[in-house]
């Protein structure tokens, strides 16, 4: 649900108009470290570690279900035993939406001015229009900063969002964009120069010098965002990786060669894999935009893929255990909230996808893991599903921390504090808009627009409880309704049975209200399904 601080929101409303009548204040000069403190320095609040790894499959860590056998996570499992794994989390159905929503605390219609324009990834936004969250962080008395991918507009917000800032800004720099493992183009606070090595390694590093105290005011607690580049393609491993997990073979998803009965017709577009001389899948040739990072893995043996995948992963479970004994050695663990996610997993031959953005579980659900010990359970299970607002919310609300707009999150702390909980009724909801935020969203594109990243149409993804419903944009299309209890690998399309007639109608209606809440202008002209 849409969450409304009455007491909180006027008294920052008040501050957020003179911060935006007064730049100098609300900005200060860039590098100076120094933001307005409102808040009392007596109350110890929680620094928060938020790690965002990038393309990442839940089924590339060993403390989810469904990974293969020979996967192994030890660091990142180590989390999940001194915290709450949440079963599903969606953040967003590709890198920018994502990680948009996670700066604004709103879902992607929602996301205002936010636009692409020029050479991909160029994207642009108004500050004063779409204010981010780590500005609310660095002026209610955190100091903040950056380390990673970034994905969101030229403007990084160095000095006005973040105090520090180390970034692979990917729109600022789209001849670099493809750079995902070496040689990039990184922003040190507002300067740029060109840096060697592994970049999972370097970020690691970074994080822990940020961790150890350097580069940050002692007195003031921390919230850190550090944003891998991995498992993203051309996903490569460390050297010290390649060829660990060689010769092993992984389960072929049930559906990867199609066919796809019940399912919207675009699935016969974007299937990825063709059967080899061998048996076994290997990927389709596909035309791809020349660029330095579309890679066409033509013939690429389906293991082969599965190993490059979880061997790229292996730096960013080596990196969790370093930040976690950082944290243990500079005795801050107790006092720190580490948030582990992705922007959004990644089809590996589900559905028959190689790729992101469509609603299935495979191709979008992120792993989440969040750890304090000293404040919420640990080696417990929530299997209510969250989204992108939902945690920015959970994030501001541990850290005292307002926001003088309105977000789309829920309140989950009850859900952190007691993850078997059965007393949970709020449906989850997740848009995905293309390429389109804001008010660009309020009418459905009819024509290639609506299909611009990877093929998919719009569509509005709803979860409540075990249940999965979806609603593909464009006319004609049937609806989705899936039991992910019973089928979790979303096979069966129960909206296509007149089993489930009562039972559709009630999710499409939830759908629309929610979308109604969330000042979605485009529930208003919604296409006509084959299944209504």
């Amino acid at each position: 649900m849409i969450r409304k601080r009455p007491i909180r929101i006027c008294a920052c409303w008040c501050m957020f108009l003179c911060f935006s009548l007064c730049p100098d204040v609300t900005r200060g000069q860039a590098g100076d470290g120094q933001s307005p403190n409102i808040q009392s320095p007596n109350i110890q609040r929680p620094n928060i570690l938020f790690i965002y790894a990038d393309d990442q499959s839940y089924k590339t860590i060993s403390c989810y279900d469904a990974h293969p056998e020979w996967v192994s996570t030890p660091n990142i499992d180590r989390l999940a035993r001194q915290g709450v794994r949440f079963e599903r989390a969606y953040l967003g159905a590709w890198c920018m939406p994502s990680r948009a929503s996670v700066l604004t605390g709103r879902l992607q219609h929602g996301v205002r001015t936010m636009r692409m324009e020029g050479q991909y990834p160029g994207s642009r936004y108004d500050p004063r229009q779409c204010p981010f969250v780590p500005a609310q962080f660095r002026r209610q008395g955190y100091h903040t900063a950056q380390i990673g991918k970034w994905h969101t507009g030229v403007d990084t917000g160095f000095g006005r969002d973040w105090d520090y800032q180390i970034v692979w800004n990917r729109p600022g720099h789209p001849d670099n964009a493809g750079n995902y493992f070496k040689n990039q183009i990184l922003t040190f606070n507002g300067e740029d120069r060109q840096v060697g090595g592994y970049s999972t390694d370097n970020y690691t590093d970074w994080a822990v010098e940020y961790i150890q105290g350097e580069h940050r005011d002692p007195s003031k607690p921390w919230y850190l965002w550090l944003c891998y580049g991995a498992v993203h393609g051309p996903t490569t491993p460390a050297e010290r990786h390649l060829g660990k997990l060689r010769s092993h073979q992984a389960p072929i998803p049930a559906d990867i060669l199609g066919p796809w009965p019940g399912k919207p017709s675009y699935l016969d577009r974007t299937s990825a894999w063709i059967k080899a001389t061998n048996g076994r899948p290997a990927m389709r040739p596909k035309n791809v935009p020349s660029s330095n990072f579309n890679v066409n893995d033509a013939g690429k043996a389906f293991d082969d893929w599965i190993q490059q995948m979880n061997e790229c992963n292996m730096a960013i479970d080596e990196g969790v255990g370093r930040l976690m004994q950082a944290l243990k050695d500079s005795g801050q663990l107790e006092n720190t909230l580490v948030i582990y996610t992705a922007d959004q997993g990644y089809g590996l031959g589900e559905h028959g996808f190689n790729q992101k953005v469509a609603p299935y579980d495979a191709t979008i659900a992120s792993p989440l893991i969040i750890s304090q010990p000293s404040q919420f359970p640990v080696g417990e299970t929530c299997r209510h599903a969250v989204n992108a607002p939902d945690l920015v919310d959970f994030m501001c609300a541990q850290a005292q921390v307002s926001v003088p707009w309105q977000t789309h999150g829920r309140d989950i702390e009850p859900l952190v504090r007691q993850p078997s909980t059965t007393e949970w009724n709020q449906p989850m909801l997740m848009t995905h808009t293309g390429r389109s935020y804001g008010g660009d969203t309020d009418q459905i594109p009819t024509d290639e627009r609506l299909t611009v990243v990877g093929n998919v149409p719009w569509y509005v993804l709803l979860r409540d409880g075990t249940f999965k419903y979806v609603r593909t944009l464009a006319a004609g299309e049937p609806e989705e309704l899936y039991d992910l209890k019973s089928d979790p690998e979303e096979l069966n399309n129960l909206a296509t049975s007149s089993d489930h007639r009562e039972q559709l109608a009630r999710f499409r209606q939830q759908a629309i209200d929610e979308l109604r809440r969330t000042e979605a202008r485009f529930a208003e002209h919604l296409p006509r399904t084959s299944t209504e």
